[in-house]
């Protein structure tokens, strides 16, 4: 694949305005990473092309094997009308399936979507999670009608989780995730009634075994949950009452014993990532144990706060996602500012002294800048790269609900 010039790269780095401050060094740095991206960007393009043409070649080779009569000639122009509408729902799912509607090869039904995302016969996983995830009709109605194709009769949840997640890859929207997760709970709970009183039972256990997943096989996350604290945990969810222990138990041992398999997110490209970040620079941070303060270097990029020892670290010292977050200044100390969370900790993550990275136990961050033109450009920036996360409001609600009785 012959590179792009660095003419072209340059005129893409020009308009932005983070790149005019950057050294002769990093800016030629930043080129030929961009380069090697652009290179990847077209060679996958061409295999994406190949393998449609590859797919085209197979239908009407196979149709040519089944004989030239009119009746394998409708078979051989149903089997490519089936592999092209395939293809354009792992695309665009919306194309996809009016492609294979208008081809006779689906029914326009929520009854018949639902069936074909639930085979996923040569769909993707994402693309299968990203229609059902719609607020819309009908992939409303399709999103029911999908998660009653299941059986969940006298299935433990776990077991349940296992296959509902096992159809689709779930999209990282919060809305999205709460509106799947809805439906599971309440078909769930329909067809196990004698053991949950209420789907908001099950929607929240659901999601503590999800957390309980990432506690005992995510490899950042230091202190695992006991099975006593999983219990202790869940008490009080089944309408103001406790679920049997014993079921509280058998789904930590399944889930201690066997991770979800879940599709992990590719590992972040830092070389890109703070290359054109939204703020960087020198500032002084209060340690989180022994409260002595450190010069550090910080990054604001994509909705999160890095720190590093110094400026030429390849790796961050420590990481705070900016979600459901506070910024403001404090009155105790000259020039500096505290990031703090409603909860008790901060989400956050920071590399202990053998160089894993663990959870992060801040109740809050505070940070001095070297004047007060500084830290409220600082205040400012963070305060536009905090995200708000809905679910997390629904969440602590709909805990809230399957704790009191109604």
């Amino acid at each position: 694949m012959v590179a792009p010039p660095d003419s072209y790269i340059l005129q893409q780095l020009e308009s932005e305005k983070q790149f005019h401050s950057l050294s002769d060094e990093q800016k030629r740095a930043l080129v030929e990473v961009r380069k090697k991206k652009e290179i990847v960007r077209r060679e996958l393009s061409v295999i994406n092309q190949e393998l449609n043409r590859i797919d085209q070649d197979l239908v009407q080779y196979e149709g040519k094997l089944t004989g030239s009569s009119g009746q394998d000639k409708n078979e051989t122009s149903k089997a490519k009308d089936d592999a092209q509408g395939r293809q354009k729902f792992n695309t665009d799912p919306k194309r996809g399936i009016e492609a294979l509607v208008a081809s006779g090869l689906l029914n326009d039904t929520p009854e018949d979507i639902a069936l074909l995302l639930y085979k996923g016969e040569r769909l993707h996983k994402t693309k299968i999670g990203e229609y059902l995830g719609e607020n819309k009709e009908p992939n409303l109605t399709v999103l029911k009608r999908f998660v009653e194709l299941f059986e969940f009769q006298k299935m433990d949840i776990v077991t349940a989780l296992r296959q509902f997640l096992g159809k689709f890859r779930l999209p990282g929207e919060a809305q999205k995730i709460d509106r799947m997760m809805e439906e599971f709970a309440t078909v769930f709970c329909r067809t196990n009634s004698d053991v949950y009183s209420k789907s908001d039972t099950c929607y929240v256990l659901a999601f503590s075994i999800i957390m309980l997943n990432t506690s005992l096989h995510n490899p950042s996350v230091k202190d695992k949950l006991t099975a006593d604290q999983f219990v202790k945990m869940n008490n009080g969810i089944n309408d103001g009452g406790d679920l049997p222990a014993q079921l509280l138990i058998d789904a930590y041992n399944s889930i201690k014993n066997q991770p979800f398999e879940i599709p992990e997110d590719d590992k972040m490209d830092f070389t890109i990532t703070f290359y054109n970040p939204d703020k960087r620079g020198y500032l002084t941070k209060e340690g989180g144990k022994h409260k002595s303060w450190k010069k550090r270097y910080f990054v604001l990029t994509d909705n999160c706060l890095y720190y590093f020892v110094k400026e030429s670290d390849m790796e961050p010292k420590g990481i705070v996602p900016l979600e459901n977050l506070k910024v403001t200044e404090c009155k105790d100390r000259k020039y500096t500012f505290e990031i703090r969370s409603d909860e008790k900790f901060i989400k956050s993550a920071k590399t202990d002294s053998g160089g894993r990275m663990v959870s992060g136990n801040h109740e809050n961050y505070r940070i001095q800048a070297n004047s007060a033109e500084e830290m409220h450009a600082w205040i400012d920036s963070i305060r536009k790269s905090i995200s708000k996360d809905p679910f997390y409001a629904q969440m602590q609600a709909r805990k809230k609900k399957a704790m009191c009785k109604q």
